[in-house]
Protein backbone atom coordinates (compact mmCIF):
# COMPACT_ATOMS: atom_id res chain seq x y z
CA UNK A 1 0.00 0.00 0.00
CA UNK A 2 2.80 2.43 0.94
CA UNK A 3 4.62 1.67 -2.33
CA UNK A 4 1.48 2.55 -4.37
CA UNK A 5 1.11 5.87 -2.54
CA UNK A 6 4.72 6.82 -3.26
CA UNK A 7 4.37 5.88 -6.96
CA UNK A 8 1.16 7.89 -7.34
CA UNK A 9 2.76 10.91 -5.70
CA UNK A 10 5.73 10.82 -8.08
CA UNK A 11 3.47 10.57 -11.13
CA UNK A 12 1.41 13.52 -9.90
CA UNK A 13 4.54 15.66 -9.37
CA UNK A 14 5.74 14.86 -12.92
CA UNK A 15 2.42 15.86 -14.41
CA UNK A 16 2.31 19.12 -12.44
CA UNK A 17 5.86 19.97 -13.55
CA UNK A 18 4.98 19.24 -17.19
CA UNK A 19 1.88 21.43 -17.03
CA UNK A 20 3.88 24.28 -15.44
CA UNK A 21 6.56 24.05 -18.16
CA UNK A 22 3.95 24.14 -20.96
CA UNK A 23 2.22 27.16 -19.35
CA UNK A 24 5.51 29.09 -19.03
CA UNK A 25 6.67 28.35 -22.58
CA UNK A 26 3.41 28.86 -24.46
CA UNK A 27 2.21 32.17 -25.86
CA UNK A 28 -1.43 32.62 -26.87
CA UNK A 29 -2.00 35.09 -29.70
CA UNK A 30 -4.92 35.84 -31.99
CA UNK A 31 -4.40 34.89 -35.64
CA UNK A 32 -6.70 36.21 -38.32
CA UNK A 33 -7.61 33.47 -40.79
CA UNK A 34 -9.48 34.55 -43.93
CA UNK A 35 -12.77 32.73 -44.35
CA UNK A 36 -13.25 30.67 -47.52
CA UNK A 37 -15.05 32.36 -50.36
CA UNK A 38 -18.80 31.85 -50.71
CA UNK A 39 -21.34 32.28 -53.45
CA UNK A 40 -20.10 33.93 -56.65
CA UNK A 41 -16.71 34.74 -55.10
CA UNK A 42 -16.03 30.99 -54.88
CA UNK A 43 -16.42 30.38 -58.63
CA UNK A 44 -15.46 33.75 -60.12
CA UNK A 45 -11.68 34.45 -60.00
CA UNK A 46 -12.32 38.08 -60.96
CA UNK A 47 -14.94 38.74 -58.31
CA UNK A 48 -12.80 41.15 -56.23
CA UNK A 49 -11.63 43.07 -59.31
CA UNK A 50 -15.19 43.43 -60.59
CA UNK A 51 -16.52 44.74 -57.29
CA UNK A 52 -13.55 47.12 -57.01
CA UNK A 53 -14.05 48.50 -60.52
CA UNK A 54 -17.80 48.83 -60.01
CA UNK A 55 -17.19 50.76 -56.80
CA UNK A 56 -15.17 53.23 -58.91
CA UNK A 57 -18.08 53.70 -61.33
CA UNK A 58 -17.22 51.17 -64.08
CA UNK A 59 -19.36 48.37 -65.56
CA UNK A 60 -17.77 44.90 -65.51
CA UNK A 61 -18.43 41.40 -66.81
CA UNK A 62 -16.70 38.02 -66.74
CA UNK A 63 -16.99 36.69 -70.31
CA UNK A 64 -16.57 32.96 -71.01
CA UNK A 65 -15.95 33.62 -74.71
CA UNK A 66 -14.58 36.62 -76.58
CA UNK A 67 -17.19 39.22 -77.53
CA UNK A 68 -15.62 42.35 -79.03
CA UNK A 69 -16.92 45.37 -77.04
CA UNK A 70 -17.04 49.04 -77.98
CA UNK A 71 -13.78 50.71 -79.01
CA UNK A 72 -13.40 52.64 -75.74
CA UNK A 73 -13.77 49.59 -73.46
CA UNK A 74 -11.14 47.60 -71.53
CA UNK A 75 -10.32 43.89 -71.95
CA UNK A 76 -8.23 42.10 -69.30
CA UNK A 77 -6.74 38.79 -70.52
CA UNK A 78 -5.30 36.19 -68.12
CA UNK A 79 -3.94 32.77 -69.10
CA UNK A 80 -4.91 33.51 -72.68
CA UNK A 81 -3.75 31.63 -75.80
CA UNK A 82 -3.00 34.37 -78.30
CA UNK A 83 -2.16 32.13 -81.29
CA UNK A 84 -4.96 29.60 -80.79
CA UNK A 85 -7.38 31.23 -83.25
CA UNK A 86 -6.38 33.54 -86.11
CA UNK A 87 -9.82 35.14 -86.45
CA UNK A 88 -10.00 35.82 -82.72
CA UNK A 89 -6.51 37.32 -82.67
CA UNK A 90 -7.21 39.57 -85.65
CA UNK A 91 -10.46 40.76 -84.07
CA UNK A 92 -8.59 41.85 -80.92
CA UNK A 93 -5.95 43.63 -83.01
CA UNK A 94 -8.53 45.64 -84.96
CA UNK A 95 -10.36 46.50 -81.73
CA UNK A 96 -7.18 47.82 -80.04
CA UNK A 97 -6.13 49.83 -83.11
CA UNK A 98 -9.58 51.45 -83.16
CA UNK A 99 -9.16 52.75 -79.58
CA UNK A 100 -9.50 49.77 -77.23
CA UNK A 101 -7.41 49.23 -74.09
CA UNK A 102 -5.93 45.73 -73.76
CA UNK A 103 -4.31 44.41 -70.54
CA UNK A 104 -2.39 41.11 -70.69
CA UNK A 105 -0.41 39.01 -68.25
CA UNK A 106 2.78 37.00 -68.64
CA UNK A 107 1.05 34.16 -70.57
CA UNK A 108 1.21 36.26 -73.79
CA UNK A 109 4.78 37.53 -73.37
CA UNK A 110 6.38 34.33 -74.72
CA UNK A 111 4.32 34.45 -77.93
CA UNK A 112 6.30 35.72 -80.94
CA UNK A 113 3.14 36.80 -82.75
CA UNK A 114 2.10 39.01 -79.84
CA UNK A 115 5.61 40.48 -79.41
CA UNK A 116 5.80 41.40 -83.10
CA UNK A 117 2.44 43.15 -83.07
CA UNK A 118 2.60 44.92 -79.69
CA UNK A 119 6.34 45.67 -79.61
CA UNK A 120 6.61 44.51 -75.96
CA UNK A 121 9.35 41.93 -75.46
CA UNK A 122 10.23 39.89 -72.38
CA UNK A 123 13.96 39.71 -71.62
CA UNK A 124 15.84 37.53 -69.13
CA UNK A 125 18.83 38.64 -67.09
CA UNK A 126 21.99 36.58 -66.91
CA UNK A 127 21.90 35.07 -63.40
CA UNK A 128 25.68 34.59 -63.39
CA UNK A 129 26.38 38.34 -63.72
CA UNK A 130 23.81 39.79 -61.35
CA UNK A 131 25.18 42.31 -58.86
CA UNK A 132 25.05 42.31 -55.09
CA UNK A 133 21.81 44.29 -55.01
CA UNK A 134 19.88 41.48 -56.71
CA UNK A 135 18.37 38.96 -54.35
CA UNK A 136 16.42 35.81 -54.88
CA UNK A 137 13.45 37.00 -52.87
CA UNK A 138 10.67 34.55 -52.07
CA UNK A 139 7.44 35.11 -54.03
CA UNK A 140 5.56 36.37 -50.99
CA UNK A 141 8.01 39.21 -50.27
CA UNK A 142 6.94 42.69 -51.47
CA UNK A 143 9.20 45.06 -53.42
CA UNK A 144 9.16 48.76 -54.25
CA UNK A 145 8.63 49.95 -57.85
CA UNK A 146 8.70 53.40 -59.45
CA UNK A 147 6.32 54.68 -62.11
CA UNK A 148 8.14 56.32 -65.04
CA UNK A 149 6.27 58.47 -67.57
CA UNK A 150 8.47 59.60 -70.49
CA UNK A 151 6.02 62.38 -71.34
CA UNK A 152 6.30 63.98 -67.88
CA UNK A 153 7.41 67.62 -67.80
CA UNK A 154 11.06 68.27 -66.91
CA UNK A 155 11.58 69.01 -63.24
CA UNK A 156 8.29 67.39 -62.24
CA UNK A 157 8.12 65.87 -58.79
CA UNK A 158 9.24 62.28 -58.59
CA UNK A 159 6.39 59.82 -58.30
CA UNK A 160 5.84 58.02 -55.04
CA UNK A 161 7.21 54.43 -55.06
CA UNK A 162 4.55 51.72 -54.98
CA UNK A 163 4.75 48.38 -53.23
CA UNK A 164 3.83 45.27 -55.24
CA UNK A 165 3.91 41.72 -53.94
CA UNK A 166 4.15 38.09 -54.87
CA UNK A 167 3.66 37.74 -58.60
CA UNK A 168 6.44 39.57 -60.48
CA UNK A 169 9.31 37.71 -62.16
CA UNK A 170 12.66 37.82 -60.34
CA UNK A 171 14.93 37.33 -63.38
CA UNK A 172 12.96 38.83 -66.29
CA UNK A 173 11.95 42.33 -67.37
CA UNK A 174 10.14 44.07 -70.24
CA UNK A 175 11.37 46.23 -73.10
CA UNK A 176 9.51 47.92 -75.96
CA UNK A 177 10.23 48.79 -79.60
CA UNK A 178 7.50 51.44 -79.97
CA UNK A 179 6.24 54.54 -78.12
CA UNK A 180 5.97 53.81 -74.40
CA UNK A 181 3.21 55.52 -72.42
CA UNK A 182 4.60 54.54 -69.00
CA UNK A 183 6.65 51.85 -67.28
CA UNK A 184 6.74 50.47 -63.75
CA UNK A 185 9.95 48.97 -62.47
CA UNK A 186 13.08 49.24 -60.31
CA UNK A 187 16.75 48.38 -60.66
CA UNK A 188 15.81 44.90 -61.91
CA UNK A 189 13.99 46.38 -64.93
CA UNK A 190 10.46 47.21 -66.04
CA UNK A 191 7.79 44.84 -64.72
CA UNK A 192 4.75 46.57 -66.25
CA UNK A 193 4.61 48.57 -69.45
CA UNK A 194 2.01 50.35 -71.60
CA UNK A 195 2.53 51.15 -75.31
CA UNK A 196 0.37 52.78 -77.97
CA UNK A 197 -0.96 50.67 -80.85
CA UNK A 198 -3.01 52.68 -83.32
CA UNK A 199 -5.53 54.76 -81.39
CA UNK A 200 -5.54 52.30 -78.49
CA UNK A 201 -2.94 50.90 -76.15
CA UNK A 202 -1.60 47.57 -74.90
CA UNK A 203 -0.45 47.12 -71.30
CA UNK A 204 1.61 44.06 -70.30
CA UNK A 205 2.37 42.89 -66.75
CA UNK A 206 5.30 40.55 -66.15
CA UNK A 207 3.30 38.33 -63.81
CA UNK A 208 1.08 35.26 -63.85
CA UNK A 209 -2.59 36.07 -63.29
CA UNK A 210 -2.25 39.51 -61.67
CA UNK A 211 -5.22 40.64 -59.55
CA UNK A 212 -6.36 37.01 -59.32
CA UNK A 213 -8.59 36.03 -56.36
CA UNK A 214 -7.38 37.91 -53.22
CA UNK A 215 -4.17 39.36 -54.71
CA UNK A 216 -5.95 42.65 -55.33
CA UNK A 217 -5.66 43.34 -51.58
CA UNK A 218 -1.85 42.90 -51.46
CA UNK A 219 0.40 45.97 -51.42
CA UNK A 220 -0.64 48.67 -53.90
CA UNK A 221 -2.28 46.24 -56.33
CA UNK A 222 -5.51 48.25 -56.35
CA UNK A 223 -3.57 51.29 -57.59
CA UNK A 224 -1.85 49.13 -60.20
CA UNK A 225 -5.19 47.83 -61.48
CA UNK A 226 -6.43 51.38 -62.02
CA UNK A 227 -3.13 52.33 -63.69
CA UNK A 228 -2.96 49.43 -66.18
CA UNK A 229 -6.61 49.72 -67.19
CA UNK A 230 -6.66 53.52 -67.30
CA UNK A 231 -9.94 53.20 -65.44
CA UNK A 232 -12.42 56.05 -65.61
CA UNK A 233 -15.98 56.41 -64.39
CA UNK A 234 -18.41 54.85 -66.88
CA UNK A 235 -15.80 52.52 -68.45
CA UNK A 236 -16.76 49.04 -69.59
CA UNK A 237 -14.32 46.34 -68.35
CA UNK A 238 -14.37 42.75 -69.64
CA UNK A 239 -12.41 39.95 -67.93
CA UNK A 240 -11.46 36.85 -69.92
CA UNK A 241 -9.43 33.80 -68.96
CA UNK A 242 -8.81 30.37 -70.44
CA UNK A 243 -7.46 29.00 -67.17
CA UNK A 244 -10.93 27.74 -66.30
CA UNK A 245 -12.48 27.27 -69.73
CA UNK A 246 -15.85 25.61 -70.43
CA UNK A 247 -15.87 21.90 -71.17
CA UNK A 248 -16.38 20.51 -74.65
CA UNK A 249 -19.95 19.53 -73.82
CA UNK A 250 -20.70 23.03 -72.55
CA UNK A 251 -19.31 24.58 -75.75
CA UNK A 252 -21.31 22.14 -77.90
CA UNK A 253 -24.49 23.10 -76.08
CA UNK A 254 -23.69 26.82 -76.23
CA UNK A 255 -23.02 26.94 -79.97
CA UNK A 256 -25.05 24.01 -81.30
CA UNK A 257 -27.96 23.27 -78.97
CA UNK A 258 -30.45 22.59 -81.85
CA UNK A 259 -28.08 20.12 -83.49
CA UNK A 260 -27.43 18.37 -80.16
CA UNK A 261 -31.17 18.05 -79.49
CA UNK A 262 -31.88 16.65 -82.99
CA UNK A 263 -28.99 14.18 -82.72
CA UNK A 264 -30.10 13.06 -79.26
CA UNK A 265 -33.69 12.60 -80.50
CA UNK A 266 -32.54 10.54 -83.48
CA UNK A 267 -30.34 8.41 -81.22
CA UNK A 268 -33.20 7.76 -78.78
CA UNK A 269 -35.59 6.82 -81.60
CA UNK A 270 -33.00 4.50 -83.15
CA UNK A 271 -32.35 2.75 -79.86
CA UNK A 272 -36.09 2.42 -79.18
CA UNK A 273 -36.77 1.00 -82.65
CA UNK A 274 -33.98 -1.57 -82.45
CA UNK A 275 -34.45 -2.54 -78.81
CA UNK A 276 -35.79 -5.92 -77.65
CA UNK A 277 -39.38 -5.72 -76.51
CA UNK A 278 -40.35 -7.05 -73.09
CA UNK A 279 -43.72 -8.35 -74.28
CA UNK A 280 -46.16 -8.53 -77.22
CA UNK A 281 -47.69 -5.40 -78.69
CA UNK A 282 -51.19 -6.63 -77.72
CA UNK A 283 -52.22 -8.56 -74.59
CA UNK A 284 -52.43 -12.32 -75.01
CA UNK A 285 -55.96 -13.63 -74.69
CA UNK A 286 -56.67 -16.30 -72.13
CA UNK A 287 -56.38 -19.79 -73.55
CA UNK A 288 -59.72 -21.63 -73.73
CA UNK A 289 -59.77 -25.27 -72.61
CA UNK A 290 -61.89 -27.82 -74.46
CA UNK A 291 -63.49 -30.90 -72.96
CA UNK A 292 -62.48 -34.39 -74.00
CA UNK A 293 -65.75 -34.85 -75.85
CA UNK A 294 -65.15 -31.64 -77.82
CA UNK A 295 -61.64 -32.85 -78.66
CA UNK A 296 -62.97 -36.19 -79.90
CA UNK A 297 -65.71 -34.60 -81.96
CA UNK A 298 -63.22 -32.18 -83.47
CA UNK A 299 -60.85 -34.98 -84.40
CA UNK A 300 -63.76 -36.92 -85.88
CA UNK A 301 -64.88 -34.02 -88.05
CA UNK A 302 -61.32 -33.67 -89.33
CA UNK A 303 -61.04 -37.36 -90.14
CA UNK A 304 -64.48 -37.36 -91.82
CA UNK A 305 -63.44 -34.65 -94.23
CA UNK A 306 -60.01 -36.21 -94.92
CA UNK A 307 -59.76 -38.91 -97.67
CA UNK A 308 -63.53 -39.26 -97.80
CA UNK A 309 -63.79 -40.53 -94.23
CA UNK A 310 -62.09 -43.89 -94.97
CA UNK A 311 -59.69 -43.60 -92.03
CA UNK A 312 -62.53 -42.73 -89.61
CA UNK A 313 -64.69 -45.65 -90.85
CA UNK A 314 -61.79 -48.08 -90.57
CA UNK A 315 -61.03 -46.90 -87.01
CA UNK A 316 -64.68 -47.41 -85.97
CA UNK A 317 -64.77 -50.94 -87.46
CA UNK A 318 -61.49 -51.79 -85.73
CA UNK A 319 -62.85 -50.56 -82.39
CA UNK A 320 -66.03 -52.69 -82.86
CA UNK A 321 -64.01 -55.79 -83.70
CA UNK A 322 -61.72 -55.31 -80.65
CA UNK A 323 -64.72 -54.89 -78.30
CA UNK A 324 -66.29 -58.10 -79.66
CA UNK A 325 -62.98 -60.02 -79.41
CA UNK A 326 -62.65 -59.07 -75.72
CA UNK A 327 -66.21 -60.33 -75.01
CA UNK A 328 -66.42 -63.44 -77.22
CA UNK A 329 -63.63 -66.02 -76.86
CA UNK A 330 -62.31 -67.19 -80.22
CA UNK A 331 -64.01 -64.32 -82.07
CA UNK A 332 -61.04 -63.62 -84.35
CA UNK A 333 -60.96 -67.26 -85.50
CA UNK A 334 -64.50 -67.21 -86.87
CA UNK A 335 -65.58 -66.52 -90.41
CA UNK A 336 -67.03 -63.23 -91.56
CA UNK A 337 -70.57 -64.52 -91.61
CA UNK A 338 -70.18 -65.96 -88.09
CA UNK A 339 -68.84 -62.63 -86.83
CA UNK A 340 -71.84 -60.77 -88.24
CA UNK A 341 -74.21 -63.27 -86.55
CA UNK A 342 -72.43 -62.85 -83.19
CA UNK A 343 -72.47 -59.03 -83.49
CA UNK A 344 -76.19 -59.07 -84.29
CA UNK A 345 -76.86 -61.23 -81.21
CA UNK A 346 -74.71 -59.03 -78.93
CA UNK A 347 -76.04 -55.65 -80.13
CA UNK A 348 -79.63 -56.45 -81.19
CA UNK A 349 -79.10 -54.76 -84.56
CA UNK A 350 -80.20 -56.21 -87.90
CA UNK A 351 -77.62 -58.53 -89.42
CA UNK A 352 -77.85 -57.10 -92.92
CA UNK A 353 -77.64 -53.53 -91.63
CA UNK A 354 -74.48 -54.35 -89.63
CA UNK A 355 -72.94 -56.12 -92.63
CA UNK A 356 -73.64 -53.15 -94.90
CA UNK A 357 -72.24 -50.68 -92.32
CA UNK A 358 -69.04 -52.72 -91.91
CA UNK A 359 -68.25 -53.78 -95.49
CA UNK A 360 -69.86 -51.29 -97.89
CA UNK A 361 -68.88 -47.80 -96.58
CA UNK A 362 -67.52 -46.64 -99.95
CA UNK A 363 -70.95 -47.08 -101.59
CA UNK A 364 -72.48 -44.45 -99.33
CA UNK A 365 -72.65 -40.77 -100.00
CA UNK A 366 -70.79 -38.32 -97.76
CA UNK A 367 -74.02 -37.21 -96.08
CA UNK A 368 -74.85 -40.89 -95.12
CA UNK A 369 -71.34 -41.58 -93.63
CA UNK A 370 -72.25 -39.92 -90.35
CA UNK A 371 -75.14 -42.34 -89.84
CA UNK A 372 -72.89 -45.32 -90.56
CA UNK A 373 -70.26 -44.11 -88.08
CA UNK A 374 -72.99 -43.53 -85.47
CA UNK A 375 -74.33 -47.08 -85.91
CA UNK A 376 -70.88 -48.67 -85.56
CA UNK A 377 -70.09 -46.61 -82.43
CA UNK A 378 -73.50 -47.47 -80.93
CA UNK A 379 -72.92 -51.19 -81.60
CA UNK A 380 -69.51 -50.98 -79.91
CA UNK A 381 -70.98 -49.36 -76.82
CA UNK A 382 -73.75 -52.02 -76.61
CA UNK A 383 -71.14 -54.79 -76.66
CA UNK A 384 -69.12 -53.08 -73.93
CA UNK A 385 -72.07 -52.16 -71.71
CA UNK A 386 -74.70 -54.87 -72.38
CA UNK A 387 -75.22 -57.91 -70.16
CA UNK A 388 -76.33 -60.19 -73.01
CA UNK A 389 -75.02 -63.74 -72.47
CA UNK A 390 -72.16 -64.64 -74.73
CA UNK A 391 -73.21 -67.32 -77.25
CA UNK A 392 -71.53 -70.68 -76.80
CA UNK A 393 -68.78 -71.52 -79.27
CA UNK A 394 -70.68 -74.80 -79.99
CA UNK A 395 -73.94 -73.01 -80.81
CA UNK A 396 -74.99 -73.54 -84.40
CA UNK A 397 -74.89 -70.64 -86.74
CA UNK A 398 -77.07 -70.00 -89.74
CA UNK A 399 -75.07 -71.01 -92.72
CA UNK A 400 -71.39 -70.66 -93.58
CA UNK A 401 -69.60 -68.15 -95.56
Amino acid sequence: MRRNVIFGTLVGLVLVALAAWIANNTTWVDVTIPMPAKGEARSNPFYAQQRFAEALGARTSWDRTLQIPASGAVIVLADWHWSLSTSRRESIKRWVESGGRLVVDRSLLDDDEFETWSGIVQRFRDTETKDDNDTDEPPEQCRSYDLIEPAAAPGAAKATPHTLCSFFGAFSFLTASRNVVWTLGNQSGAQAMSVRVGRGRVTAINAWRPFHLRELFDGDHGWLFVQVTGLRRGDEVHFLSEFDHPSMLALMWQYGAPVVLCAAGALVLGLWRGSVRFGPLAPVSDGARRSLAEQIRGSGHFAAHHDGGDALHAACVRALEEAAARRVPGYRGKTTRERIELLAQLTGYDRDGLSEAIHHARLRREQELAGTIARLESARRRIVEANTPVPSPASPVHGTS
